[in-house]
C-alpha cells in the first residue's frame, strides 16, 4: 500500500473493496505484470505523487517525446502497415508482395531464409534443407532483381529483416534501384542490422563483435551521406522478448545495445547528429495491453534522455525514438489458431495506443507454418479496421494522464534504468554479452514464465485452459522441397555467365578494404554489381575477420 495514500483511498480499501474481495476469492492472487511490477487494486493520484507533468510528459512532438514523436501522430499520417513476408524463391515472394500491395499494404517487410541470414549461398552444403524455408532465398543480384521486379522502389518503404549480411542486402537493394533508374537518395526503408541482439537472443551472427560493429558504423556513415531516407539499423527488442524477456528487459537491453552502437559510431569519428536521426527501433507488442502501452512510452522518454544527456545531441530528431512493432509471435498457439486473430488484434491495439510508426500483424497460422494468403489478408485487415473504424487514430496518446498508465510507465522506466546501470558497470553491452549477463537474465525470465504456465498461474486460452479434444487441421502453406535444387541450378548458370575475372577483382578489393580502414559499403556494392554472390562476399570478409562462435561467460 502506498504510504502517501489519502484517507479516502484507505477507507475504500478497508470497506467497499474488502467486502468485494471477500466475495471474489476465486481470482485472489498476486497481480503483477510480466516484469513483476505490482498491479494496484486501484490507481489514484497518490500513485503519481510529485509527478512533474511538464518534465515527464510534455507535448507530442516535443522533448521528452513521451506522448509521441509527431505533434499530430496518426491524424497527420497513419502508421505504415507492413506485412512481413518472404518464402521459397524470389519469384514466389514477389507474387506475395504484389498481393499485399494490391490489398492495401503501405510498406514491404522482407523475410530471408537462414542461409541468406548466415552468409551462405543456396548451394552451400550447410544450406541443404533450409533454402526458402523461413524466408526468401537470395544469393545474388539476379535473385534480388527478381524479388523486386515491378515494385516502385522510390515510392514504397522496404524493411529487410537481415542482420549479419545486412550490408550485402542493402548493396543489392541499391544495385537493383540503380538498374531500375530510381534515384538512390529517394530510397526509403530499413535494414535490421542489429547484430548485438543476435549474440543475445537469436544466433545468426557471422563475425566477432568488433568487426560486426565496424561494418555497422560503415553503414551509418554511408547512409548518412548517400541514403538520407534510409534507416541503417533497426535496434531490436523484438527477438529479445521472443526469447523470453520481460517488458522491462526488452527495452533495457535494447537501449543498452543502442548506446553501444551510438558510441561505436562516435568513436569512429561520426558526429552524433549526422546519423542519430536515421536510427530506428523494433519492438514486440505482447499480451498485457497496459504494460505494453506503458513500455513504448517509457522507451521514448528514456531514449530522449540518453541522447540529450549522455551523447549531447542537439538535433531534436536525434532524440526521437522511432520504432516498428510486430505482434508477439511467441504468443501464437497451434491449438485453436483462430484465437490468434484475437490476440493479434489486442497486441496491435497496444502498439497503436503506444505510438508506433510502423506495424506488422502476425497471421493466425504462423505457429504451424508460413502464413497462407487468406491468413495474411486477415492480419492486414486487422490493422485497417483498427486504423479506419476504431477511432484510436483520431487523438494523440489518449491514455496519457491515466493514473495506472503513468504509474506503469514510471515503474517500467525505473526498472529499465536499473538494468542499464548494471550493464554500464560491466563495460557496456558487448562486455555484458561476453559475460552472458543479458542471456542469463532472459533465460531466468523464460523459466519463470514456463513454470507459471505449467502451474496454471498463467493462462493461455486453448492450451492450458478451455481446450478442445478434437481440433480441425487448417490448410497450411508448404514450401516445395525442390526449391533448393532449383536455386542451386540458377547459381551454377550464373557463375558460368558472369565475368568471373571482374568478380575476383571485386572480391580481392573487398578483402583489402576489410584489412584496412576504408568504408566497406562501396566495395560491397561493386561486388554485388559484378554478380558476386552473397556467400562469396561473406567469405571475403570471413577471410579477414574470422567467425564468431558461441559465447561462454568469461567470469
Amino acid at each position: 500500500m502506498n504510504l502517501h495514500e489519502s484517507k479516502s483511498a484507505k477507507e475504500w480499501r478497508t470497506t467497499t473493496a474488502r467486502k468485494e474481495k471477500e466475495k471474489t476469492a476465486e481470482r485472489q492472487k498476486k497481480f503483477v505484470t510480466s516484469s513483476d511490477i505490482e498491479i494496484p487494486d486501484l490507481s489514484t493520484e497518490e500513485d503519481l505523487k510529485d509527478f512533474d507533468t511538464h518534465a515527464k510528459l510534455g507535448y507530442p512532438g516535443e522533448f521528452p517525446f513521451t506522448r509521441g514523436i509527431h505533434p499530430g501522430m496518426y491524424r497527420s499520417r497513419l502508421w505504415t502497415m507492413r506485412q512481413y513476408a518472404g518464402f521459397a524463391t524470389a519469384e514466389e515472394s514477389n507474387k506475395r508482395y504484389q498481393f499485399l500491395l494490391s490489398h492495401g499494404t503501405t510498406g514491404l517487410s522482407v523475410a530471408f531464409d537462414l542461409p541468406t541470414q548466415m552468409g551462405y549461398d543456396a548451394d552451400h552444403p550447410l544450406s541443404e534443407g533450409e533454402v526458402g524455408k523461413v524466408g526468401v532465398s537470395i544469393s545474388s543480384l539476379e535473385d534480388m532483381e527478381t524479388l523486386l521486379n515491378g515494385l516502385p522502389l522510390e515510392r514504397i518503404s522496404t524493411s529487410m529483416t537481415i542482420n549479419a549480411t545486412a550490408s550485402i542486402l542493402l548493396a543489392l537493394y541499391i544495385a537493383v534501384a540503380k538498374k531500375q533508374g530510381a534515384e538512390v537518395r529517394k530510397l526509403s526503408g530499413t535494414v535490421q542490422n542489429d547484430v548485438l541482439k543476435e549474440y543475445i537472443a537469436r544466433g545468426t551472427y557471422i563475425y566477432p563483435p568488433q568487426h560486426s560493429m565496424r561494418i555497422i558504423t560503415d553503414m551509418f556513415s554511408y547512409c548518412a551521406a548517400n541514403l538520407p531516407r534510409w534507416n541503417p539499423i533497426s535496434i531490436s527488442g523484438y527477438h529479445i522478448r521472443e526469447a523470453g524477456a520481460t517488458a522491462v528487459q526488452e527495452i533495457a537491453f535494447t537501449l543498452s545495445n543502442a548506446i553501444s552502437y551510438v558510441q561505436a559510431a562516435i568513436d569512429a569519428g561520426l558526429d552524433v547528429d549526422t546519423f542519430a536521426g536515421q536510427l530506428s527501433f523494433f519492438f514486440n507488442s505482447h499480451n498485457n495491453l497496459f504494460e505494453e502501452v506503458a513500455k513504448f512510452r517509457a522507451a521514448r522518454r528514456m531514449w530522449a534522455s540518453i541522447m540529450q544527456d549522455r551523447f549531447h545531441a542537439q538535433d531534436p530528431r536525434s532524440m526521437m525514438l522511432r520504432f516498428h512493432t510486430q505482434t508477439a509471435g511467441s504468443t501464437l498457439t497451434a491449438q485453436q489458431p483462430e484465437n490468434n486473430i484475437v490476440r493479434t488484434a489486442y497486441q496491435a491495439l497496444a502498439a497503436v495506443l503506444g505510438g508506433t510508426q510502423s506495424l506488422h500483424t502476425n497471421s493466425k497460422d504462423e505457429a504451424l507454418s508460413l502464413p497462407t494468403e487468406n491468413a495474411v489478408r486477415i492480419a492486414l485487415r486487422t490493422q485497417q479496421i483498427l486504423a479506419y473504424e476504431s477511432g484510436v487514430a483520431d487523438i494523440v496518446d489518449p491514455l496519457a494522464g491515466s493514473y495506472y498508465i503513468e504509474y506503469l510507465t514510471n515503474a517500467i522506466e525505473e526498472q529499465a534504468w536499473d538494468y542499464i546501470r548494471q550493464i554500464d558497470a560491466l563495460g557496456g553491452s558487448v562486455h555484458a554479452i561476453e559475460r552472458s549477463f543479458m542471456q542469463a537474465e532472459i533465460e531466468q525470465a523464460a523459466y519463470t514464465y514456463q513454470r507459471a504456465l505449467e502451474e496454471e498461474r498463467a493462462i493461455v486460452v486453448g492450451v492450458n485452459r478451455f481446450t478442445l479434444e478434437n481440433e480441425e487441421h487448417p490448410t497450411l502453406l508448404r514450401v516445395d522441397p525442390e526449391v533448393g535444387r532449383r536455386q542451386s541450378a540458377k547459381l551454377a548458370a550464373l557463375r558460368q555467365q558472369r565475368d568471373n575475372e571482374r568478380v575476383q577483382q571485386a572480391l580481392m578489393a573487398l578483402e583489402r578494404g576489410a584489412a584496412g580502414t576504408e568504408n566497406l559499403m562501396p566495395r560491397i556494392i561493386d561486388a554485388v554489381e559484378a554478380y558476386a554472390t552473397l556467400g562469396e562476399i561473406s567469405d571475403a570478409m570471413r577471410h579477414v575477420f574470422g567467425e564468431q562462435h558461441e559465447f561462454h561467460s568469461i567470469d
